[in-house]
C-alpha cells in the first residue's frame, strides 16, 4: 500500500464528507454514504460477510440475538466491532452498545462513529472491559497527518493486531497528557504555577507570589508557542526560496544529474523482483550525480540498492543487515536477477 496514496484517499474523502452531510438524514444513509467508504478506503470488501459481517450477533447472557452494525473478521472471528450512530448524534460509550458487546466476543478492537468522529476502543484498563476512554481518535474533515499515519495501521494490507495493541497504551496516554499539557497552557492550576514559581523565586512562594507567576507563566507558554510557529515560517520561506533557486536553469550548462534507460530498465527489474512481495508503488527511483538509488517508501533510510552505470561499467550496490553497501559488477541488466534473493532480504529488513 502507497502511503502517499492512503493520505491522499482519506483526505478526498474528509472532502467529500463535507458536501455529504446536509443529504444525510439517517443513521442508515450514514452508514452507506460515510462509512462503508471509509472501510473500503482501509482496504475492506464492504460486500463480503467473511470479511465485513453487517448485523453481526454478539450475544449477552440470556439475551439472544444482539446485534452490532458490523464486525471486520479475520481467520472467520471478529477483530474490530463497529457502531454507527447518525452523523448528528453525539458519541457516548455508555450509551453505545459496544460496551455490552465487547466481552462476548473475540474483538479485540472497537470504532464508535457516526461518520464525521471516529474513535478506537480496547481494553487497556480490564482485560476484555472496554475502556471508557477511546486511545485514538480523530475528526475525519479536519484529521491531521499523525492521525492519518496511526489509521494506516488499520488497513487490511497492514493490520497487525500484535503491534496496534502494544502501541495503543502509549497512543492513549499521549493524547490525555496532550489534552492536559495543553488546558495547562490556557489556563494553568495552582499546582502547576507553584510547580514553576518555586524553581524560579527565591523566596517563599506565597499566595502574592502566585497571583504575579500565574499569568507570567501562561505568558511564557503562549511565547515558546508563538517562537516555534515564528520558527517554522522562517524555515518554510527559507527552503522555499532555496527550492526556487535550485529550479532557476544554469545557463549554458548540461543538467548535473542524467537518468539513463540503463537505470530506468534496472528500475522496472528490481520492481518485478519484488511485485510479489510488496506492492511495487512503494518502490521508487532517486538519482543522483555518482549513483541512482532504489528506495522503499521514497526513504532515503530505506535503501534497497542503488546503480553504478557507467558507459564501460555495470555495477549494483547490495546492502547487508547493517546497511553496509557492496558493490557487484554485472554484464547486462538481466543480472540483477541473479541478486533476486539479497533484494528481498533487503526489503523484509524494512
Amino acid at each position: 500500500m502507497n502511503t502517499m496514496d492512503f493520505k491522499d484517499e482519506i483526505r478526498q474523502f474528509g472532502k467529500r464528507v463535507d458536501r455529504l452531510l446536509p443529504q444525510i438524514k439517517t443513521e442508515e444513509a450514514t452508514k452507506t454514504s460515510l462509512i462503508m467508504p471509509f472501510l473500503k478506503i482501509l482496504g475492506y470488501d464492504v460486500f463480503d460477510p467473511f470479511e465485513v459481517h453487517p448485523e453481526f450477533i454478539a450475544d449477552i447472557g440470556i439475551k439472544k440475538g444482539e446485534k452490532v452494525d458490523y464486525a471486520i473478521l479475520k481467520d472467520e472471528l471478529p477483530v474490530i466491532l463497529i457502531e454507527c450512530k447518525h452523523y448528528a448524534d453525539g458519541l457516548d460509550p455508555h450509551n453505545s452498545q459496544l460496551f455490552r458487546y465487547f466481552h462476548t466476543t473475540t474483538a479485540k478492537f472497537s470504532l464508535l462513529t457516526n461518520g464525521l468522529e471516529y474513535r478506537f476502543y480496547t481494553d487497556l484498563v480490564t482485560p476484555n472491559r472496554m475502556d471508557e476512554k477511546p486511545f485514538f481518535e480523530f475528526k475525519i474533515t479536519d484529521i491531521r497527518d499523525n492521525e492519518i499515519a496511526e489509521l494506516r495501521k488499520f488497513h487490511k494490507a497492514v493490520f497487525d493486531l500484535d503491534s496496534i495493541s502494544s502501541t495503543a497504551s502509549e497512543l492513549k496516554y499521549f493524547n490525555e497528557l496532550k489534552i492536559l499539557i495543553a488546558g495547562e497552557m490556557q489556563n494553568p492550576t495552582e499546582e502547576f504555577v507553584r510547580y514553576f514559581a518555586k524553581q524560579a523565586y527565591p523566596g517563599l512562594v506565597t499566595a502574592k507570589v502566585m497571583d504575579q507567576f500565574t499569568p507570567l507563566v501562561k505568558k511564557v507558554f503562549s511565547q515558546i508557542v508563538n517562537d516555534q510557529i515564528s520558527e517554522r515560517l522562517k524555515s518554510a520561506l527559507k527552503k522555499e526560496t532555496e527550492e526556487e533557486e535550485s529550479t532557476k536553469p544554469l545557463p549554458e550548462q548540461e543538467p548535473l544529474v542524467v537518468t539513463t534507460q540503463d537505470e530506468i530498465d534496472g528500475y522496472l527489474i528490481v520492481k518485478s523482483v519484488l511485485r510479489k512481495e510488496i506492492e511495487v508503488g512503494r518502490i521508487f527511483m532517486r538519482d543522483n550525480q555518482s549513483y541512482c538509488s532504489i528506495l522503499l517508501d521514497d526513504n532515503n533510510r530505506k535503501p534497497i540498492c542503488r546503480f553504478y552505470f557507467s558507459a564501460n561499467r555495470l555495477r549494483i550496490g547490495l546492502f547487508d543487515k547493517e546497511k553496509k553497501e557492496t558493490r557487484h559488477d554485472i554484464a547486462r541488466l538481466d543480472d540483477i536477477y541473479h541478486f533476486s534473493e539479497e533484494i528481498l532480504d533487503t526489503v523484509s529488513q524494512y
